[in-house]
């Protein structure tokens, strides 16, 4: 029994500390968080060069991915699909019960409230994301940050900031390029693969659109690409054990940054669309 009772009591010194140990971590985590939007300012008025080509970078890609557009036709070519698997979907479920005129309504209704803003969230975090995360491991890992402090140049500002700024930036056309390839996609596959009147389309997803959700869609856009910059830049910058350490960061990041994604589409759905629903029946 003694024995039984003492390793109760290791175990909980190990949950205990377990337990600690991820608050200390939350706690790093905000930290670097406040930091990198505090320094901002500072990347702005000292860094705006490397502002402006993190954003080209960013947005078109370096090397053979500028040759197919980077990360903008890459969000705006997984978005395409999605509205298309919703054109699908929608057509066929509502053909069961003989109102398949409404797809219209699911174009404009699923693909800003849901599927576009989640969609172009995940292909952030797998293009901008990842990349950033891999770039500042590689500099971790190679000694040049700690070069760059040697210098008097602060790597916050200079690294994190910066990146911040870029992404949030970018997801602006980025955001549109996405939108625009969901309803497109959504009314070929309707129009001309089911066939369906391309003014009975028009009229319903022009009824059921309303300019308010596409404001709220791209406000939740822009926060879920200064968040998937700040999870991925701390775990590139904190990066630690060489090349498979580097590797590892990359995935965890990328694992948060998904979790964050639907975080914040579920916060913002809750904090615009909970009371009300911002829905009205009408046509």
């Amino acid at each position: 029994m003694a024995l039984i009772g003492y390793d109760r009591l290791i175990r909980g010194r190990r949950q205990l500390s377990a337990a600690s140990s991820a608050m200390d971590q939350l706690g790093e985590q905000m930290h670097f968080f406040v930091d990198t939007v505090r320094h901002v300012p500072t990347a702005l008025r000292h860094y705006r060069k490397d502002v402006l080509r993190l954003i080209a970078e960013i947005g078109m890609g370096t090397g053979a991915l500028a040759v197919i557009g980077g990360t903008v036709v890459i969000v705006a070519s997984l978005t395409l699909f999605t509205g298309g698997t919703i054109a699908i979907q929608g057509y066929s479920s509502l053909g069961d019960i003989g109102i398949e005129s409404l797809t219209g309504f699911l174009a404009a209704f699923i693909n800003v409230r849901v599927a576009a803003p989640v969609v172009a969230g995940i292909g952030l975090s797998a293009t901008i994301g990842a990349g950033s995360t891999a770039q500042l491991g590689a500099m971790r890992i190679a000694e040049e940050i700690d070069a760059l402090d040697s210098m008097g140049i602060r790597p916050l500002p200079y690294l994190i900031s910066t990146r911040l700024i870029a992404g949030t930036v970018v997801i602006i056309p980025l955001y549109s390029a996405a939108v625009i390839a969901s309803f497109y996609s959504c009314r070929f596959v309707t129009v001309t693969v089911f066939h369906q009147s391309g003014g009975l389309y028009d009229h319903y997803f022009r009824t059921f659109l309303q300019p308010g959700d596409l404001l709220w869609s791209f406000l939740q856009a822009i926060l879920m690409g200064a968040a998937v910059m700040l999870v991925h830049t701390y775990y590139g910058y904190t990066a630690s054990g060489g090349p498979a350490g580097v590797g590892k960061a990359v995935g965890r990041a990328v694992r948060t940054s998904l979790i964050v994604v639907v975080c914040v589409t579920l916060l913002i759905s809750l904090a615009v669309y909970g009371p009300t629903g911002n829905f009205h029946l009408s046509g």
